[in-house]
């Protein structure tokens, strides 16, 4: 799946929160392996994931080799916008 870096980072924070959180253990995966997935880059406590950026305008696109997360985040704000209504 391919995505703009400024789309992939505008879910990221418009996620409600505990989201991070939620999509980490329900995947069995580090907090920092999700937000590295959303362009973090702290490697020291999360690991990288399918994540390759090529330069370009909107910081460049970027290809997501297993779009599992982005799928749960997506999830998580359509399930936050219907309570919110």
């Amino acid at each position: 799946m391919n995505i703009t870096f400024d789309e992939l980072r505008k879910i990221k924070h418009s996620l409600p929160t505990g989201s991070i959180s939620k999509i980490a253990n329900s995947l069995n995966l580090e907090e920092q392996t999700v937000r590295n997935y959303f362009g973090g880059d702290n490697f020291d406590a999360g690991r990288p994931i399918g994540f390759h950026v090529e330069p370009g305008p909107d910081g460049g696109v970027v290809h997501l080799d297993d779009d599992t997360i982005l799928n749960m985040a997506l999830e998580l704000l359509d399930k936050n916008q219907v309570e919110q209504n």
